[in-house]
């Protein structure tokens, strides 16, 4: 039986499931994206980043407070759990690694000092999605506060970048996040803010909706042709100073041409670049949620 016989008339459109990394993996690079969620098996990566090893154990650490008995959130409990759960990855040398430890702890210590124990999140690391005529998107919030205003999105930092309203504003993730909570919830999510650890401050906008979807839309339809063709001409390389972080830079021609940062470059105090030429991109070191 053919592929027409198989497909009956009038039926809907299969919708593209995505989440925010996906969508700007392809805003990125559409080689990459096609290495990330494409190609089977999978190309090697190079190895990790010290930068995400600090923003993935705040995060545990992070949502890991939250599951503790009231009177066990204090700032000394939160630095437990970041050492507990500490993985040394790509950092220079052990003593690197020792320090940043260090560092992270002292950083989610002083951050859970200005909450109150008792105000409990209505979702930490919480799963949330929503459905238009073509997407099915998903993405996991990692704080949901629930405010006299409504629900507020809280997605976490680690970055050395000071962050600006304009980043809030900007997020298509935290966009996508807004609209899945007021989905998944059925309640009115108003804002969604940006906390910095390394600084401390907190970035609060309104969640700005409506561009961001249409954007993700016009994204999807995007990879939807380009996958649906197959062709590497589809997939172009797009090469800049963020080719020297790329995890599949040593498969990619073009990237091999970008001078390749060390693992623990992303660092607030760690910055190595290579060449005057290659600026470290303002985000690195930042997790998404």
């Amino acid at each position: 039986m053919t592929a027409e016989q198989l497909t009956m008339p009038d039926m809907p459109t299969r919708l593209f499931g995505c989440t925010p990394s996906r969508l700007t993996t392809w805003i990125d690079c559409p080689l990459r994206y096609r290495m990330t969620y494409l190609d089977r098996p999978a190309p090697p990566k190079g190895p990790p980043w010290a930068h995400n090893s600090v923003g993935a154990a705040v995060h545990v650490a992070l949502a890991a407070w939250w599951d503790l008995p009231r009177e066990r959130r204090t700032p000394e409990g939160a630095g437990s759990l970041l050492r507990a759960r500490w993985q040394p990855l790509g950092f220079r040398d052990r003593e690197q690694a020792d320090r940043w430890r260090e560092l992270a702890a002292a950083m989610v210590e002083r951050y859970v000092a200005t909450l109150d124990p008792g105000d409990e999140p209505l979702g930490v690391e919480r799963t949330v999605a929503f459905r238009t005529p073509a997407l099915a998107v998903s993405g996991r919030i990692d704080r949901l506060d629930e405010r006299a205003e409504g629900l507020v999105v809280v997605d976490y930092k680690t970055g050395r970048h000071v962050l600006s309203t304009d980043d809030a504003r900007g997020s298509l993730a935290l966009a996508i996040y807004a609209v899945a909570a007021a989905r998944t919830l059925r309640r009115d999510c108003a804002a969604v803010e940006l906390h910095h650890l390394p600084t401390g401050d907190v970035v609060h906008t309104a969640a700005s909706l409506d561009r961001h979807i249409g954007r993700a839309h016009d994204i999807a339809a995007e990879i939807v042709a380009a996958t649906a063709s197959g062709q590497p001409d589809d997939f172009p390389a797009r090469p800049g100073p963020q080719c020297g972080w790329c995890d599949f830079a040593a498969q990619c021609p073009v990237g091999q041409q970008i001078p390749r940062v060390s693992s623990w470059s992303g660092l607030a105090d760690d910055i190595a670049v290579p060449d005057d030429d290659v600026a470290v991109p303002d985000a690195i070191g930042t997790i998404a949620g």
